[in-house]
Protein backbone atom coordinates (compact mmCIF):
# COMPACT_ATOMS: atom_id res chain seq x y z
CA UNK A 1 0.00 0.00 0.00
CA UNK A 2 1.15 3.24 -1.13
CA UNK A 3 1.44 6.58 0.48
CA UNK A 4 -1.75 8.37 1.44
CA UNK A 5 -2.83 10.53 -1.65
CA UNK A 6 -2.61 14.78 -0.54
CA UNK A 7 -5.26 16.87 -1.84
CA UNK A 8 -7.15 19.56 -0.45
CA UNK A 9 -9.54 19.99 -2.81
CA UNK A 10 -12.88 20.61 -1.11
CA UNK A 11 -15.77 18.10 -2.68
CA UNK A 12 -18.94 19.01 -1.85
CA UNK A 13 -21.25 16.78 -4.36
CA UNK A 14 -21.16 13.26 -5.07
CA UNK A 15 -20.92 14.16 -9.26
CA UNK A 16 -17.31 15.13 -8.60
CA UNK A 17 -16.62 11.69 -6.61
CA UNK A 18 -17.60 10.55 -10.31
CA UNK A 19 -15.18 12.44 -12.11
CA UNK A 20 -12.59 11.74 -10.10
CA UNK A 21 -12.85 8.04 -11.28
CA UNK A 22 -13.54 9.38 -14.44
CA UNK A 23 -10.51 11.18 -14.82
CA UNK A 24 -8.63 7.80 -14.95
CA UNK A 25 -9.84 7.17 -18.43
CA UNK A 26 -6.36 7.02 -21.01
CA UNK A 27 -6.18 6.35 -24.89
CA UNK A 28 -5.28 2.75 -25.64
CA UNK A 29 -1.40 4.54 -26.53
CA UNK A 30 -0.98 5.88 -23.22
CA UNK A 31 -1.94 2.74 -21.20
CA UNK A 32 0.40 1.80 -18.88
CA UNK A 33 1.41 -1.44 -16.75
CA UNK A 34 1.77 -1.59 -12.60
CA UNK A 35 2.93 -4.38 -10.80
CA UNK A 36 2.78 -4.31 -6.68
CA UNK A 37 4.12 -7.57 -5.09
CA UNK A 38 4.88 -8.30 -1.49
CA UNK A 39 7.38 -10.44 0.19
CA UNK A 40 7.80 -11.74 4.36
CA UNK A 41 10.78 -10.99 5.68
CA UNK A 42 12.60 -13.04 8.15
CA UNK A 43 15.81 -13.97 9.54
CA UNK A 44 17.78 -16.12 8.35
CA UNK A 45 19.55 -17.57 11.57
CA UNK A 46 16.07 -19.17 13.54
CA UNK A 47 13.70 -18.29 10.66
CA UNK A 48 12.37 -15.23 13.00
CA UNK A 49 9.89 -12.49 11.97
CA UNK A 50 11.56 -8.84 11.21
CA UNK A 51 10.80 -6.27 13.84
CA UNK A 52 10.07 -2.51 12.31
CA UNK A 53 13.22 -1.35 14.84
CA UNK A 54 16.82 -2.05 15.62
CA UNK A 55 20.35 -2.40 13.92
CA UNK A 56 19.03 -5.20 12.05
CA UNK A 57 15.34 -4.23 11.16
CA UNK A 58 12.77 -3.34 8.93
CA UNK A 59 13.73 0.48 9.35
CA UNK A 60 17.14 -0.49 8.69
CA UNK A 61 16.47 -2.16 5.58
CA UNK A 62 14.06 0.98 4.38
CA UNK A 63 17.38 3.28 5.68
CA UNK A 64 19.48 0.72 2.97
CA UNK A 65 17.17 1.14 0.72
CA UNK A 66 16.83 4.82 0.67
CA UNK A 67 20.71 5.11 -0.06
CA UNK A 68 20.96 2.34 -2.44
CA UNK A 69 18.14 4.30 -4.81
CA UNK A 70 18.38 7.81 -3.44
CA UNK A 71 14.31 8.09 -3.37
CA UNK A 72 12.12 10.15 -1.09
CA UNK A 73 11.32 9.27 2.48
CA UNK A 74 7.74 8.72 3.71
CA UNK A 75 7.62 9.37 7.43
CA UNK A 76 4.94 8.56 9.83
CA UNK A 77 5.07 9.80 13.54
CA UNK A 78 8.73 10.26 13.29
CA UNK A 79 9.36 6.73 11.29
CA UNK A 80 10.49 5.86 8.45
CA UNK A 81 7.72 3.66 7.05
CA UNK A 82 8.43 4.04 2.88
CA UNK A 83 10.01 5.47 -0.12
CA UNK A 84 8.49 6.95 -3.40
CA UNK A 85 10.81 7.40 -6.61
CA UNK A 86 8.50 10.44 -7.87
CA UNK A 87 5.37 10.90 -9.84
CA UNK A 88 4.50 8.01 -11.42
CA UNK A 89 7.53 6.06 -10.43
CA UNK A 90 7.44 3.70 -8.19
CA UNK A 91 7.45 3.39 -4.29
CA UNK A 92 8.24 0.60 -1.35
CA UNK A 93 6.48 0.76 1.35
CA UNK A 94 4.83 -1.72 4.59
CA UNK A 95 2.18 -4.10 5.30
CA UNK A 96 0.72 -3.97 8.50
CA UNK A 97 3.06 -7.11 9.68
CA UNK A 98 6.18 -6.03 7.94
CA UNK A 99 5.50 -7.03 4.49
CA UNK A 100 7.77 -5.41 2.05
CA UNK A 101 6.07 -4.22 -0.84
CA UNK A 102 7.13 -2.28 -3.97
CA UNK A 103 4.78 -0.54 -5.83
CA UNK A 104 6.07 -0.44 -9.19
CA UNK A 105 6.27 2.26 -11.63
CA UNK A 106 3.92 2.84 -14.84
CA UNK A 107 5.90 0.87 -17.34
CA UNK A 108 5.26 0.25 -20.94
CA UNK A 109 5.54 -3.63 -21.31
CA UNK A 110 6.13 -6.79 -19.27
CA UNK A 111 10.06 -6.60 -20.10
CA UNK A 112 10.16 -3.04 -18.11
CA UNK A 113 8.34 -5.09 -15.30
CA UNK A 114 10.96 -7.58 -15.67
CA UNK A 115 13.97 -4.91 -15.46
CA UNK A 116 12.28 -2.73 -12.58
CA UNK A 117 11.51 -6.31 -10.15
CA UNK A 118 15.21 -7.28 -10.83
CA UNK A 119 16.60 -4.12 -9.82
CA UNK A 120 14.39 -4.04 -6.71
CA UNK A 121 15.40 -7.87 -5.94
CA UNK A 122 18.94 -7.02 -6.22
CA UNK A 123 19.11 -3.84 -4.61
CA UNK A 124 16.66 -5.14 -1.56
CA UNK A 125 18.80 -8.18 -1.82
CA UNK A 126 21.80 -6.47 -1.29
CA UNK A 127 20.63 -4.40 1.81
CA UNK A 128 19.21 -7.12 3.83
CA UNK A 129 21.86 -9.82 3.51
CA UNK A 130 24.06 -8.33 5.64
CA UNK A 131 21.50 -7.50 8.38
CA UNK A 132 20.86 -11.51 8.01
CA UNK A 133 17.11 -11.14 6.88
CA UNK A 134 15.46 -12.87 3.44
CA UNK A 135 12.52 -12.92 2.23
CA UNK A 136 9.77 -15.17 1.84
CA UNK A 137 7.74 -15.88 -1.75
CA UNK A 138 4.43 -17.54 -0.06
CA UNK A 139 1.27 -16.01 -0.46
CA UNK A 140 1.54 -16.31 3.82
CA UNK A 141 3.78 -16.68 6.40
CA UNK A 142 4.44 -20.47 7.17
CA UNK A 143 5.11 -21.16 10.51
CA UNK A 144 4.31 -17.82 13.08
CA UNK A 145 1.67 -17.13 15.00
CA UNK A 146 -0.65 -14.28 14.86
CA UNK A 147 0.56 -12.78 18.21
CA UNK A 148 3.86 -13.49 17.19
CA UNK A 149 3.80 -11.04 13.95
CA UNK A 150 5.73 -7.91 14.59
CA UNK A 151 2.98 -4.88 14.02
CA UNK A 152 4.48 -1.58 12.06
CA UNK A 153 4.21 1.85 13.13
CA UNK A 154 1.89 3.19 10.89
CA UNK A 155 -0.96 5.25 12.15
CA UNK A 156 -3.59 4.23 9.59
CA UNK A 157 -2.88 0.17 10.72
CA UNK A 158 -3.72 1.11 14.02
CA UNK A 159 -7.01 2.44 13.24
CA UNK A 160 -7.80 -1.04 11.04
CA UNK A 161 -6.07 -3.14 13.52
CA UNK A 162 -8.80 -2.06 16.05
CA UNK A 163 -12.11 -2.38 13.59
CA UNK A 164 -10.95 -5.65 11.84
CA UNK A 165 -12.33 -8.19 14.72
CA UNK A 166 -15.76 -5.96 14.26
CA UNK A 167 -16.38 -7.43 11.13
CA UNK A 168 -15.02 -10.60 10.48
CA UNK A 169 -12.79 -13.54 11.97
CA UNK A 170 -9.98 -13.37 9.39
CA UNK A 171 -9.09 -9.67 9.12
CA UNK A 172 -6.23 -9.61 11.47
CA UNK A 173 -4.60 -12.49 9.58
CA UNK A 174 -5.23 -11.02 6.15
CA UNK A 175 -3.32 -7.77 7.60
CA UNK A 176 -0.72 -9.60 9.01
CA UNK A 177 0.47 -12.42 7.78
CA UNK A 178 -0.68 -12.45 3.85
CA UNK A 179 1.68 -11.24 0.50
CA UNK A 180 -0.04 -10.38 -2.76
CA UNK A 181 0.93 -9.64 -6.21
CA UNK A 182 -1.26 -7.18 -7.99
CA UNK A 183 -1.49 -5.79 -11.15
CA UNK A 184 -2.25 -2.43 -12.48
CA UNK A 185 -4.03 -1.79 -15.64
CA UNK A 186 -6.13 1.33 -17.64
CA UNK A 187 -9.45 1.69 -18.86
CA UNK A 188 -10.42 3.99 -22.01
CA UNK A 189 -14.15 5.01 -21.11
CA UNK A 190 -16.92 3.72 -18.87
CA UNK A 191 -17.90 0.81 -21.26
CA UNK A 192 -13.83 0.09 -21.71
CA UNK A 193 -13.87 0.02 -17.86
CA UNK A 194 -17.19 -2.13 -17.10
CA UNK A 195 -16.26 -4.40 -19.92
CA UNK A 196 -12.70 -5.02 -18.62
CA UNK A 197 -14.13 -5.21 -14.87
CA UNK A 198 -16.44 -8.14 -15.56
CA UNK A 199 -14.39 -10.17 -17.25
CA UNK A 200 -11.55 -10.02 -14.79
CA UNK A 201 -13.66 -10.32 -11.72
CA UNK A 202 -15.38 -13.33 -13.36
CA UNK A 203 -11.56 -14.87 -13.68
CA UNK A 204 -10.17 -13.49 -10.48
CA UNK A 205 -10.98 -17.27 -9.23
CA UNK A 206 -8.70 -18.75 -12.24
CA UNK A 207 -6.10 -16.84 -11.16
CA UNK A 208 -6.37 -17.41 -7.06
CA UNK A 209 -5.99 -21.17 -8.76
CA UNK A 210 -3.13 -20.84 -10.63
CA UNK A 211 -1.40 -18.96 -8.47
CA UNK A 212 -2.35 -20.81 -5.02
CA UNK A 213 1.23 -20.60 -2.63
CA UNK A 214 -0.27 -20.42 0.77
CA UNK A 215 -1.00 -23.63 2.13
CA UNK A 216 0.45 -23.67 5.81
CA UNK A 217 -0.20 -21.66 8.80
CA UNK A 218 0.97 -22.03 12.28
CA UNK A 219 3.35 -24.35 11.03
CA UNK A 220 1.25 -26.91 9.13
CA UNK A 221 -0.73 -27.70 6.23
CA UNK A 222 -4.28 -25.31 6.54
CA UNK A 223 -6.26 -27.44 4.36
CA UNK A 224 -6.00 -24.58 1.76
CA UNK A 225 -4.21 -24.32 -1.41
CA UNK A 226 -4.40 -20.23 -0.94
CA UNK A 227 -5.16 -19.47 2.53
CA UNK A 228 -4.75 -16.71 1.68
CA UNK A 229 -7.25 -15.85 -0.87
CA UNK A 230 -9.44 -17.61 1.84
CA UNK A 231 -8.85 -15.04 4.81
CA UNK A 232 -10.76 -12.50 2.19
CA UNK A 233 -14.18 -14.37 2.59
CA UNK A 234 -14.15 -13.56 6.58
CA UNK A 235 -12.73 -10.30 6.45
CA UNK A 236 -15.26 -7.34 6.07
CA UNK A 237 -18.15 -8.46 3.88
CA UNK A 238 -18.82 -4.86 3.17
CA UNK A 239 -15.85 -3.96 1.41
CA UNK A 240 -14.70 -7.46 0.03
CA UNK A 241 -15.78 -9.83 -2.41
CA UNK A 242 -16.71 -10.62 -6.12
CA UNK A 243 -18.92 -7.22 -6.62
CA UNK A 244 -21.71 -8.90 -8.00
CA UNK A 245 -23.12 -5.32 -8.90
CA UNK A 246 -20.68 -4.91 -11.59
CA UNK A 247 -22.72 -7.85 -13.98
CA UNK A 248 -26.03 -5.62 -12.86
CA UNK A 249 -27.40 -3.72 -16.26
CA UNK A 250 -26.28 0.11 -15.71
CA UNK A 251 -23.42 -0.57 -13.45
CA UNK A 252 -20.66 2.19 -14.30
CA UNK A 253 -18.72 5.07 -12.45
CA UNK A 254 -22.11 6.03 -10.53
CA UNK A 255 -23.15 2.78 -9.17
CA UNK A 256 -19.62 2.00 -8.56
CA UNK A 257 -19.51 5.54 -6.40
CA UNK A 258 -22.36 4.51 -4.69
CA UNK A 259 -21.52 1.43 -3.84
CA UNK A 260 -18.53 2.85 -2.07
CA UNK A 261 -20.71 5.40 -0.59
CA UNK A 262 -22.05 3.08 1.49
CA UNK A 263 -19.07 1.08 2.31
CA UNK A 264 -18.02 2.31 6.29
CA UNK A 265 -14.95 4.62 6.04
CA UNK A 266 -11.42 3.47 8.02
CA UNK A 267 -10.23 7.41 9.15
CA UNK A 268 -9.86 11.07 7.88
CA UNK A 269 -6.11 12.31 7.82
CA UNK A 270 -5.94 16.03 9.05
CA UNK A 271 -2.32 17.81 8.69
CA UNK A 272 -0.49 14.67 9.35
CA UNK A 273 -2.98 13.14 11.91
CA UNK A 274 -5.53 10.17 11.60
CA UNK A 275 -8.55 10.17 13.42
CA UNK A 276 -10.68 7.08 13.56
CA UNK A 277 -13.70 7.14 12.05
CA UNK A 278 -14.37 4.08 11.93
CA UNK A 279 -17.46 2.89 10.92
CA UNK A 280 -18.60 6.10 9.72
CA UNK A 281 -20.28 7.36 6.26
CA UNK A 282 -18.20 8.76 3.42
CA UNK A 283 -21.65 11.21 3.08
CA UNK A 284 -21.70 12.38 6.14
CA UNK A 285 -18.32 13.67 5.54
CA UNK A 286 -19.56 15.26 1.88
CA UNK A 287 -22.42 16.67 4.30
CA UNK A 288 -19.93 18.04 6.77
CA UNK A 289 -22.06 16.36 9.57
CA UNK A 290 -19.18 13.74 10.31
CA UNK A 291 -20.04 13.09 14.26
CA UNK A 292 -16.20 12.74 15.00
CA UNK A 293 -15.18 15.86 12.94
CA UNK A 294 -17.70 18.52 13.21
CA UNK A 295 -17.47 20.98 10.49
CA UNK A 296 -15.44 19.03 8.54
CA UNK A 297 -16.03 18.37 4.45
CA UNK A 298 -14.44 16.12 2.42
CA UNK A 299 -11.58 16.62 0.00
CA UNK A 300 -10.39 14.72 -3.21
CA UNK A 301 -7.56 13.44 -0.52
CA UNK A 302 -10.56 11.40 1.78
CA UNK A 303 -11.91 10.85 -1.32
CA UNK A 304 -9.00 8.60 -3.05
CA UNK A 305 -7.89 7.44 0.11
CA UNK A 306 -11.42 6.05 1.38
CA UNK A 307 -11.07 4.42 -1.94
CA UNK A 308 -8.06 2.63 -1.05
CA UNK A 309 -9.67 1.16 1.81
CA UNK A 310 -12.03 -1.45 0.17
CA UNK A 311 -10.91 -4.57 -1.25
CA UNK A 312 -13.29 -6.67 -3.98
CA UNK A 313 -11.14 -9.00 -5.78
CA UNK A 314 -10.78 -6.10 -8.56
CA UNK A 315 -10.66 -2.59 -7.17
CA UNK A 316 -11.51 0.41 -9.69
CA UNK A 317 -9.41 3.18 -8.48
CA UNK A 318 -8.89 5.55 -11.52
CA UNK A 319 -7.28 2.05 -12.94
CA UNK A 320 -8.30 -1.59 -12.66
CA UNK A 321 -6.39 -3.49 -9.77
CA UNK A 322 -6.38 -7.24 -9.91
CA UNK A 323 -6.11 -8.64 -6.30
CA UNK A 324 -6.92 -12.34 -6.40
CA UNK A 325 -3.33 -13.62 -6.60
CA UNK A 326 -0.88 -15.22 -3.86
CA UNK A 327 2.74 -13.38 -3.95
CA UNK A 328 5.07 -16.05 -5.26
CA UNK A 329 8.47 -16.52 -6.67
CA UNK A 330 9.75 -14.23 -9.37
CA UNK A 331 8.82 -16.17 -12.52
CA UNK A 332 5.43 -15.78 -11.02
CA UNK A 333 5.52 -12.03 -10.33
CA UNK A 334 6.16 -11.75 -14.01
CA UNK A 335 3.54 -13.85 -15.62
CA UNK A 336 1.10 -11.94 -13.10
CA UNK A 337 0.79 -9.18 -15.45
CA UNK A 338 1.73 -11.56 -18.56
CA UNK A 339 -1.79 -12.82 -17.69
CA UNK A 340 -3.53 -9.83 -17.77
CA UNK A 341 -2.00 -7.79 -19.81
CA UNK A 342 -2.67 -10.53 -22.75
CA UNK A 343 -6.87 -10.84 -21.59
CA UNK A 344 -7.48 -7.06 -21.01
CA UNK A 345 -5.27 -5.09 -23.55
CA UNK A 346 -5.67 -6.46 -26.60
CA UNK A 347 -9.57 -5.86 -27.83
CA UNK A 348 -9.97 -9.44 -29.31
CA UNK A 349 -8.79 -11.19 -26.27
CA UNK A 350 -10.77 -9.13 -24.54
CA UNK A 351 -13.84 -10.17 -26.25
CA UNK A 352 -13.21 -13.72 -26.29
CA UNK A 353 -12.62 -13.54 -22.29
CA UNK A 354 -16.29 -12.20 -22.11
CA UNK A 355 -17.43 -14.46 -24.60
CA UNK A 356 -16.03 -17.26 -22.15
CA UNK A 357 -17.62 -15.54 -18.88
CA UNK A 358 -20.75 -13.81 -19.54
CA UNK A 359 -22.73 -16.93 -19.49
CA UNK A 360 -21.88 -17.51 -16.21
CA UNK A 361 -24.20 -16.67 -12.93
CA UNK A 362 -23.62 -14.62 -9.89
CA UNK A 363 -24.27 -17.53 -7.85
CA UNK A 364 -22.39 -19.54 -10.33
CA UNK A 365 -19.07 -16.46 -9.94
CA UNK A 366 -19.68 -16.97 -5.88
CA UNK A 367 -19.16 -20.71 -5.80
CA UNK A 368 -15.59 -20.31 -7.57
CA UNK A 369 -14.55 -18.24 -5.58
CA UNK A 370 -15.69 -19.88 -2.87
CA UNK A 371 -14.08 -23.04 -4.05
CA UNK A 372 -10.77 -21.85 -5.68
CA UNK A 373 -9.15 -21.36 -2.52
CA UNK A 374 -9.46 -24.58 -1.40
CA UNK A 375 -9.20 -27.12 -4.56
CA UNK A 376 -7.60 -24.91 -6.79
CA UNK A 377 -7.67 -25.76 -10.86
CA UNK A 378 -10.17 -29.04 -9.11
CA UNK A 379 -12.74 -26.82 -8.88
CA UNK A 380 -15.62 -26.38 -11.35
CA UNK A 381 -17.90 -23.53 -12.81
CA UNK A 382 -20.76 -24.50 -15.47
CA UNK A 383 -19.73 -27.85 -15.64
CA UNK A 384 -16.03 -27.26 -16.44
CA UNK A 385 -13.18 -27.98 -14.10
CA UNK A 386 -11.07 -24.57 -13.32
CA UNK A 387 -7.97 -26.01 -14.74
CA UNK A 388 -10.16 -26.44 -18.66
CA UNK A 389 -10.96 -23.02 -18.58
CA UNK A 390 -7.44 -22.03 -17.03
CA UNK A 391 -5.86 -23.31 -19.99
CA UNK A 392 -8.32 -21.71 -22.51
CA UNK A 393 -7.79 -18.44 -20.82
CA UNK A 394 -4.06 -18.92 -21.32
CA UNK A 395 -4.52 -19.75 -24.55
CA UNK A 396 -6.34 -15.99 -25.25
CA UNK A 397 -3.79 -14.50 -23.19
CA UNK A 398 -1.12 -15.86 -25.22
CA UNK A 399 -2.39 -14.35 -28.26
CA UNK A 400 -2.94 -11.33 -26.82
CA UNK A 401 0.49 -10.75 -25.99
CA UNK A 402 1.39 -12.50 -29.13
CA UNK A 403 -0.68 -9.71 -31.19
CA UNK A 404 0.99 -6.68 -28.80
CA UNK A 405 4.25 -7.96 -30.19
CA UNK A 406 6.54 -6.39 -28.15
CA UNK A 407 9.85 -7.66 -27.87
CA UNK A 408 12.90 -7.08 -25.50
CA UNK A 409 16.67 -6.93 -26.60
CA UNK A 410 16.74 -10.63 -27.51
CA UNK A 411 13.76 -10.40 -29.60
CA UNK A 412 11.47 -11.91 -27.59
CA UNK A 413 7.86 -11.31 -26.66
CA UNK A 414 5.99 -11.30 -23.84
CA UNK A 415 4.07 -14.85 -24.05
CA UNK A 416 7.21 -16.87 -22.52
CA UNK A 417 6.27 -14.80 -19.15
CA UNK A 418 2.73 -17.24 -19.53
CA UNK A 419 4.94 -20.26 -19.46
CA UNK A 420 5.14 -21.58 -15.67
CA UNK A 421 1.43 -20.93 -15.77
CA UNK A 422 0.54 -22.98 -18.76
CA UNK A 423 2.54 -25.45 -16.99
CA UNK A 424 0.38 -25.74 -13.60
CA UNK A 425 -2.75 -25.81 -15.55
CA UNK A 426 -1.44 -28.62 -17.96
CA UNK A 427 -0.36 -30.30 -14.78
CA UNK A 428 -3.13 -29.31 -12.44
CA UNK A 429 -0.76 -28.47 -9.81
CA UNK A 430 0.14 -24.93 -9.01
CA UNK A 431 3.09 -24.37 -6.78
CA UNK A 432 1.07 -25.04 -3.24
CA UNK A 433 0.22 -28.98 -4.15
CA UNK A 434 4.24 -29.07 -4.87
CA UNK A 435 5.06 -27.33 -1.08
CA UNK A 436 2.48 -29.84 0.30
CA UNK A 437 4.20 -32.93 -1.18
CA UNK A 438 7.73 -31.55 0.03
CA UNK A 439 6.08 -31.27 3.46
CA UNK A 440 4.63 -34.99 3.72
CA UNK A 441 7.77 -36.09 1.63
CA UNK A 442 11.18 -34.88 1.91
CA UNK A 443 10.44 -32.04 4.69
CA UNK A 444 9.72 -34.19 6.98
CA UNK A 445 6.53 -32.89 8.06
CA UNK A 446 8.09 -29.61 9.07
CA UNK A 447 7.57 -26.29 7.43
CA UNK A 448 11.58 -24.98 8.47
CA UNK A 449 12.89 -26.30 4.78
CA UNK A 450 10.21 -23.64 3.41
CA UNK A 451 12.74 -20.77 4.53
CA UNK A 452 15.47 -22.09 2.08
CA UNK A 453 13.05 -23.11 -0.50
CA UNK A 454 10.77 -20.29 -0.37
CA UNK A 455 13.73 -17.58 -0.16
CA UNK A 456 13.40 -14.96 -3.08
CA UNK A 457 16.75 -15.54 -4.85
CA UNK A 458 19.29 -13.17 -6.69
CA UNK A 459 17.58 -12.27 -10.21
CA UNK A 460 17.86 -14.67 -12.95
CA UNK A 461 19.93 -13.85 -15.81
CA UNK A 462 17.96 -12.10 -18.35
Amino acid sequence: MARDVSDATPITARDALVEWIAQGEKPRAAWRIGTEHEKIPFYRAGNAPVPFAGPAGIEAILAGLRTATGWEPIEDGGNLIGLFEGEGGGAVSLEPGGQFELSGALLSDVHETRAELDEHLGQTGRVAEPLGIGFLDLGMSPLWRREETPVMPKSRYRIMLGYMPKVGRLGLDMMLRTATVQVNLDFSSEADMVKKLRVSLALQPIATALFANSPFTDGRPNGFLSMRSHIWTDTDPHRTGMMPIAFEDGFGYERYVDWLLDVPMYFVKREGVYHDVAGASFRDLLAGRLAQLPGERATRSDWANHVSTVFPEVRLKRFLEMRGMDAGPRSHLLAAPAFWVGLLYDPVALDAAWDLVKGWSAEERERLRNDAPRLGLDATIAGRSAAAIARETLAIARSGLSRRGITDGLRRDETSYLDPLEEIAASGRPRARALLDLYHGSWGGSVAPAFEACALPAPEPA
